[in-house]
This record gives C-alpha cells, structure tokens and sequence, in this order.
C-alpha cells in the first residue's frame, strides 16, 4: 500500500488532478498496486476556508507522507493579498519543510505535435531535455526580502544567495540523471556579474571531478535562452539555480506546444511534492478545455521516484506519447489535423490506453 497527499488547489487544479486520479485507479488494477489517498487543501481554495495558503496539519501530513500531488495553485482573486499571504506561498512553504531541493522538469516533443510549435519544426526533431533546478535556494528564498521606505521613496530589497552545499546536493542529482541520459550537463550560470554564480561555476567544476564520465559545459543564463531557442536539441540535462530554471523551463515549454504538456518532479531526500508546469488558467476553469497530460506525466513522475514503480511509470508514458501520437489533443493544441478532446476525454483515452496496451 502507498500513500501519497493530494492538493488538487485553485483554478483548473481540481480538473486536472481528478483525470490523475483516473489514471492511478487504472494503475492499480493494472498492475495489482494499491494506492491510499489523502486530500487536503492548498492555495487560494485553502485561503477561502482557513485564512491561510496551507495549515500546519496539512503540512504536517505531507511531511509524513513525504508524496504530494498538487495541481495548481493562485489566481486574480487573491492577487491583492500581501505576499506573505498569497496562495503561491503554499508552494513555498511545502519545498522549505519537504525539503525538495532538486526540481526535475522534463521536456519531450512529440512528432505529432511539431508542427504546432511557433519554434521550426525542423530544429525540435529529437528534441528531449532535462531541466535540473535548484528549488530552495536563491532570489525566493534568500533575507532580507522587503519593501521599504528610502530616502523619500519605496526601495524593494531581494537577496539572492546560495551555499556550497545547496549548489553541490543539487548538482549531484544532475550529473546523476545525466548518467542515465546522453552524459552531458550545461551548467547554466550568470558568473561574469554575479556573485552567487561565481561560486555556482566553481561547485559544479568541483563536483564534476567526481563523474569522469559525464561531459560538463558552462553557458551563461542570457545565451542559453538564445540557444535554447537557436539549436534546442544541442541540449540535454541543463542544471541552474532557481530564478533561471523557473524562466528558462517555461521558456523550453513552448517545444512541446503548450505549457500543459510539461511535468515536473521536486525531490528531496526521501521526500517528493509532483506537478505540472502550468498555472491555474482560471480564465478557462470549468470549461473542459484543460489540458491534463502535465498532471498524469506528473503522477508517472511520482511512482517513478517515490516508489520505484517504473513499469507503471513507463505504461503512463507510452500510453500518453500513443494518444498524442494518434492526434488527440486538448483545447491548448487544437489546430488542422488534431482532434480536439475535452479534459475529462483526454483522461478516458489514456485511461484506456494503459488498459489495453
């Protein structure tokens, strides 16, 4: 039996967090796996009920359970609270206590679907990338954090910091996955103005040393997101700290077609929060046209680093490929030649997918 905590949150959160579900029930009786689930709020829902982004029961019970699936999380309802009090920082909260400081987003392109990406089709041909940021460290992270009063006007005051030891965890866990890839790592970095990654440069070289078998490169933050752009498929495991990974792995999602796509993982030691990409799109909450493949690649994610299930994993993600592969896609992708389905379809056809495959 595993046991895992879902926060389906704000938005179209709920929605696709339900076709997850959906998949993990098909899951369990393919592969005779047993699965206990807990729901809890989070976000905006969370602010509604409580006054606050999340309790100190719910994290309590992720901390315990160490395995949270989340679907989304904000929206203009509560854009007017004080930061400290915005649904996003149930986010914040859940990484600081989990300690998931390695933030694995992985981003693959479908052949059906590279013609309906603004980048030339031609350069995403194989196009299959890794992202490794640094979660708990950084610009969102660091003190002071403020808004002040200064010298008859208001100064705005973010510290970017980072150890040795934050910038070395979160390497390993790149040269690591880089093992099981093409064994090569950019290491993304902006060293020629900033301090922070002066000594990011320095710790990756330094654990580099321990992985002869993995090429290292180093690329400045303002030329990679040209390259990305110019020549996407030069890249494979990319590791930067968190502000760049945050901006370049939405960056990156215009390659699969539509941020809906993407999945992403936060690992820490023995812990694992798991989520798509994607924000909570209210504009189109309740309309059927949320795309919930971020979420099911989200949960094969999660029973691939948490519990170790990678045939149940690898089933969720060939099932996925086969239906996009096949033409079915949600509104976020529609165009000539594809199949438009609703959420709750595209659920039903992966769903069937895994059964019959």
């Amino acid at each position: 039996m595993y046991k895992l905590i879902v926060l389906p949150g704000d938005g179209i959160g709920p929605e696709v967090i339900v076709e997850a579900v959906k998949v993990l029930q098909a899951v369990e009786q393919k592969f005779d796996l047993r699965f206990e689930i807990e729901e809890h709020l989070a976000g905006g829902a969370c602010i509604d009920v409580h006054g606050v982004p999340i309790t100190d029961e719910t994290v309590s019970c992720c901390k315990e359970t160490g395995v949270v699936l989340l679907g989304a999380v904000g929206g203009p309802k509560w854009d007017d609270y004080p930061l400290e009090q915005r649904p996003e920082k149930a986010l914040m909260r859940l990484r600081r206590e989990l300690e998931v400081f390695t933030n694995l987003r992985p981003v693959t392109v479908y052949d059906r679907l590279r013609n309906y990406s603004p980048v030339k089709p031609e350069l995403l041909k194989g196009v299959d990338i890794l992202i490794v940021r640094e979660l708990t460290g950084g610009l969102y992270f660091g003190e002071p954090k403020k808004i002040e009063k200064w010298n008859n006007e208001e100064r705005a005051v973010d510290t970017m910091v980072y150890t040795t030891s934050e910038i070395e965890r979160v390497s390993v866990a790149a040269f690591e996955a880089a093992r099981k890839r093409k064994k090569k790592v950019m290491s993304v970095d902006k060293s020629n103005v900033l301090a922070t990654s002066k000594l990011w440069r320095k710790v990756v070289i330094d654990v580099a040393s321990h992985y002869p078998d993995i090429e290292l490169q180093h690329m400045l933050v303002d030329n990679c997101a040209m390259q990305l752009i110019l020549n996407p498929s030069g890249f494979d495991v990319i590791l930067t700290e968190n502000t760049f990974g945050d901006i370049l792995s939405d960056e990156a999602s215009v390659f699969a077609g539509s941020l809906g796509m993407l999945p992403s993982a936060s690992l820490g030691i023995g812990k694992g929060m798991f989520e798509p990409v994607h924000g909570s799109a209210p504009d189109i909450m309740g309309k059927g046209k949320a795309n919930p493949v971020g979420a099911i690649k989200s949960l094969a994610m999660m029973l691939r680093h948490s519990f170790g299930e990678d045939s149940a994993a690898n089933s969720i993600e060939n099932a996925v490929s086969d239906v996009i592969n096949a033409g079915y896609v949600t509104a976020d992708l529609t165009a000539e030649g594809l199949k438009l389905e609703s959420t709750s379809e595209m659920g039903d056809r992966i769903v069937d997918q895994i059964l019959t495959s």
